[in-house]
């Protein structure tokens, strides 16, 4: 985590090495932003100071930004708002704080132009913060897939995600019980007085992942094994959304888990939770047909949850100072999909009598993540409970007369 606009990489660097940096990277000009609004990009995260103006030295690609701002009375923050970007080398982004809609917005062409000038020749150098290149290399392992031609595909209407103009879509998500109380939980939290909700914004434009296959003349036990192993709806739905293409679901994969890590977004969660549920129920396709894909959906996975429940440390005392500032563990307790889902893939995986060396090291890695990270014991051969209201788990059909 990164406070203030002082400090990070550039501190350490010679004034050449950084000057070149500031040349290089491109600068999120930030104008009258509230103090004390908390400003997110990618993993790292700012309190906007009375000198604070922005970032400085960002590398070239996606990034997500996000901010929740204060009250007058800094004892309640708004919804927090995100959008992603992509930025290209030197790049000036000039955003503006709109005090009554309380978000950053774009400027005119000519203000653009006259702040971008302004950039540089270095005249908001000494209030911009650096990019802690330190922390990079952990955002990168989250958006190795997210190209803009993704973000342009999934994004909403006007690009910002809030939690504040998902209402309308909460009440009919499908969720157990455990999500139900989760999420009444974060709207509470979240729901400030001082939101202004605007429900008739769109939401991203996430893919549609069926829950299961439903085929006319096709028997009761045909049916069970095909939603037992969801290959062939994997393949169904690769084939219709993706146009084959691997890496767009699995960039999808990323962008809904940054949408949620990052602002808790809870359509972003259910999305995310569609995509593993569909992976994390295949059989054939990890060991077969798609393994090349589920290596990198394995390690996708790993960095994800890595990275969203790491423990904070101080960074002066190594003293550590509890969960991760992104996610709650609560998400993930054994009462949620992903307990049953892993466990089941990975018997699959590790017990298959042939299997690719590369997924099965991702996988070990995985498994080892999940009991050290949540105290889980996938090794328990007692049976999984399948939460009924879940709407990802496995249909089994009975037979009349059966």
């Amino acid at each position: 985590m990164s406070t203030g606009c002082g400090g990070g990489t550039a501190a350490r660097m010679d004034p050449d090495a950084a000057t070149e940096l500031v040349r290089k990277g491109a600068t999120l000009l930030l104008l009258d932003v509230p103090q004390r609004t908390l400003l997110g990009l990618d993993t790292q995260v700012f309190s906007i100071g009375p000198k604070f103006m922005g970032i400085k030295m960002v590398p070239p690609g996606p990034h997500f930004v996000y901010y929740c701002s204060p009250n007058r009375h800094a004892n309640e923050f708004a919804p927090t708002v995100g959008f992603f970007l992509t930025t290209q080398p030197s790049e000036v982004i000039v955003r503006k704080w709109h005090a009554q809609e309380e978000r950053l917005i774009k400027l005119s062409e000519e203000e653009e132009i006259r702040y971008t000038e302004a950039v540089r020749r270095f005249e908001f150098d000494s209030q911009l913060g650096p990019y802690n290149l330190d922390s990079f290399g952990d955002w990168k392992q989250l958006s190795t897939y997210l190209s803009q031609s993704v973000i342009e595909r999934l994004e909403p209407i006007g690009g910002e995600i809030t939690i504040a103009w998902e209402s309308s879509w909460m009440d009919k998500a499908p969720q157990t019980d455990m999500e139900r109380r989760l999420m009444d939980q974060l709207k509470d939290e979240k729901f400030t007085k001082n939101a202004a909700v605007q429900s008739e914004r769109r939401g991203c434009y996430y893919t549609t992942i069926p829950a299961s296959i439903k085929l006319s003349n096709t028997s009761g036990n045909e049916l069970t094994a095909l939603n037992l192993d969801k290959t062939s709806l994997l393949e169904s739905v690769l084939s219709k959304n993706y146009q084959g293409q691997e890496d767009l679901l699995l960039g999808e994969l990323q962008f809904s888990f940054i949408a949620f890590m990052m602002r808790q977004s809870l359509e972003a969660f259910m999305q995310w939770k569609a995509l593993v549920s569909l992976l994390l129920s295949c059989n054939e396709a990890p060991l077969h047909t798609r393994t090349i894909m589920f290596v990198k959906f394995i390690r996708a996975i790993y960095y994800q949850l890595k990275h969203g429940f790491q423990r904070t440390h101080d960074s002066s005392s190594g003293e550590d100072m509890g969960n991760s500032l992104f996610l709650d563990e609560a998400w993930f307790s054994r009462d949620i999909f992903l307990y049953r889902l892993s466990k089941d893939f990975f018997a699959v995986i590790l017990e298959a009598p042939v299997v690719d060396g590369d997924l099965l090291s991702w996988t070990r890695k995985l498994k080892s993540l999940l009991e050290t990270t949540f105290g889980w014991d996938l090794d328990d051969n007692t049976v999984n409970l399948i939460d009924e209201d879940d709407e990802f788990a496995p249909v089994v059909v009975e037979l009349d007369g059966s």
